[in-house]
């Protein structure tokens, strides 16, 4: 196995991965670490990877370098692991992956796998494939305007800062967007994969990240109150149940002229709208263990 690390994801929590990959050499397993150098690199990594015929390309850091080498991986039949090693590891915790050194390592090397059917967002600037969900609005715009420093000292809690930072610079324009052809309006929307958002904390219970689809999850209720009200609904797993919230499930969505509107896809930038969402072209599966 070659295993990608990422290493500014990773820095807070590198022993991790020593401690994982001591066991797997420990233990017999073959493997090549391959560190990342810029953005967009551990995507390159993977897919060289895979023309060469490897059969599990590990992720080491966070939701977004697991996303760029899922992207590597497309259509190629290679499994892809994960030791997570992020700020939040979403997709970790979506899929009941293991923390801890030993399980992890344990995971890796059994080899039994789940089906992951990742989303891709497409844009002016081309198109990025995504794991776990893309927000456009609030949630995009904070993590657009998150300096690394802070991340890197408070971990999740720099996005609790920020986003009282943002509170009243951020405009709270409307979205206007299409969903499978049905035009709506909102302040703030969530696409996501997965039943999970910002770590542990439930958001979507109806997402299924195996199948085609996606759970849109749209905050109407717009301003600072309403910002604040659906953070503190949160930590109390309340925010997909909080008042001027819907869901629906949809296939497409299209974000129109709202180029002064931010977009993130599993916590990283991911440009402005205009852009539209669909299904990756193909699943891949994830090792789970």
């Amino acid at each position: 196995m070659i295993v990608v690390f990422n290493p500014v994801a990773g820095r807070r929590r590198a022993h991790l991965l020593w401690r994982v990959l001591d066991v797997l050499v420990a233990n017999g397993v073959r493997l090549d670490l391959a560190e990342t150098q810029r953005a967009g690199h551990a995507e390159s990594l993977a897919r060289e990877a895979a023309q060469r015929g490897e059969h599990l390309v590990v992720a080491a850091g966070g939701d977004g370098t697991i996303a760029e080498v899922a992207n590597g991986l497309m259509g190629s039949g290679a499994r892809l692991g994960v030791i997570p090693l992020g700020t939040a590891n979403v997709l970790a915790h979506e899929l009941g992956l293991a923390f801890a050194p030993r399980p992890v390592a344990a995971a890796l090397a059994f080899g039994r796998t789940r089906t992951l059917w990742p989303g891709q967002a497409n844009g002016p600037g081309g198109t990025k494939l995504f794991v776990q969900m893309l927000g456009v609005g609030f949630d995009a715009h904070v993590v657009h305007s998150l300096p690394m420093p802070l991340k890197k000292i408070f971990g999740k809690g720099a996005y609790v800062i920020q986003s009282a930072r943002e509170l009243t610079r951020y405009a709270f324009p409307a979205i206007r967007m299409r969903i499978d052809g049905v035009e709506t309006e909102t302040s703030s929307v969530i696409v996501s994969k997965g039943r999970l958002y910002g770590g542990g904390f439930r958001l979507a219970e109806d997402a299924a990240s195996g199948q085609p689809g996606f759970s849109v999850v749209l905050f109407d209720r717009s301003g600072p109150s309403a910002a604040l009200l659906y953070g503190a609904a949160l930590p109390l797993n309340l925010l997909g149940r909080a008042p001027g919230v819907r869901q629906i499930r949809a296939r497409r969505i299209d974000f129109l002229q709202n180029e002064s509107v931010p977009a993130q896809t599993d916590g990283d930038r991911a440009g402005y709208a205009p852009l539209w969402v669909c299904d990756a072209p193909a699943p891949i599966q994830v090792v789970t263990g």
